[in-house]
């Protein structure tokens, strides 16, 4: 039996007289590829913002490998190993793309600011292996080739690709990607499915996607939650998912013999 290493509890989302997210419950197992989807605004991202520590819930809690994260800060939440990419692709657009890569794992560097001021060996050693390790994600994403390119001159496809890399770079256990295949043709979107699937086998990563392209989420998804005005609506694979006449009503669209 698979470890959970991502547990959503009756979790609600309320602002002011707003339900955004109303009594979620969610679980992803170990290296397991589980999608989130629904239409806009049925409380996907507000999701994501309380399991990554945006947002502390109104009620329910939520666990990382068996540890309550509820309510903690968001740079807590990624030392304990979740990483997350956003619906807008946010770099540090004036950097090279290696350097991008390089700064998430600042937050695993065991020398202090006295050592990296005076270049000390220790310093010096964990420096050479995050280049080393930046080199080796940039490889594996299909970047090596612009690793000294400016990160904003990038085509959009590949600044996804290095937001990724980037999330990957801080070691997560579990990773939240928000619309990685947005603005994406489908040729890209089949590149970036089989992207998501051979990250999550080297990095030993779970993962929980939002996405609207839902050839990508029935190619990639081993379980899928629906979200309809902040209601969890319907679980399932992809097949009982395109089969649930709810889903097709509220998201995917009318079944053709009632239109």
């Amino acid at each position: 039996m698979r470890q959970k290493v991502l547990e959503v509890n009756s979790v609600t989302m309320q602002f002011g007289g707003l339900i955004a997210v109303n009594d979620l419950t969610l679980f992803a197992d170990q290296k397991e590829i589980v999608a989130l989807i629904g239409p806009n605004g049925a409380g996907k991202t507000t999701a994501f913002n309380m399991i990554t520590g945006v947002y502390k819930p109104t009620s329910g809690h939520i666990a990382l490998n068996k540890l309550n994260i509820t309510g903690m800060r968001p740079d807590r939440i990624t030392r304990l190993g979740m990483a997350r990419t956003f619906q807008n692709i946010r770099l540090f657009k004036s950097l090279p793309v290696l350097d991008n890569v390089v700064i998430a794992q600042h937050l695993r560097i065991k020398s202090n600011w006295l050592g990296s001021t005076l270049r000390l060996p220790r310093y010096n050693k964990e420096n050479r292996l995050m280049y080393e390790h930046a080199e080796h994600l940039l490889e594996h994403m299909g970047l090596k080739d612009v690793i000294h390119e400016t990160a904003s001159s990038l085509p959009y496809g590949m600044q996804r690709k290095l937001e990724i890399a980037r999330a990957i770079a801080t070691q997560p256990v579990m990773l939240l990607l928000d619309e990685p295949a947005a603005g994406m043709n489908p040729a890209e979107s089949m590149e970036l499915t089989q992207l998501i699937q051979s990250v999550r086998d080297e990095f030993d990563l779970t993962i929980l996607l939002i996405e609207h392209h839902m050839d990508v989420v029935m190619d990639i998804s081993d379980r899928i939650y629906v979200l309809d005005y902040g209601n969890l609506i319907a679980v399932g694979t992809p097949a009982e998912i395109q089969a649930n006449d709810v889903v097709i009503k509220a998201y995917l669209g009318v079944a053709e013999d009632e239109a």
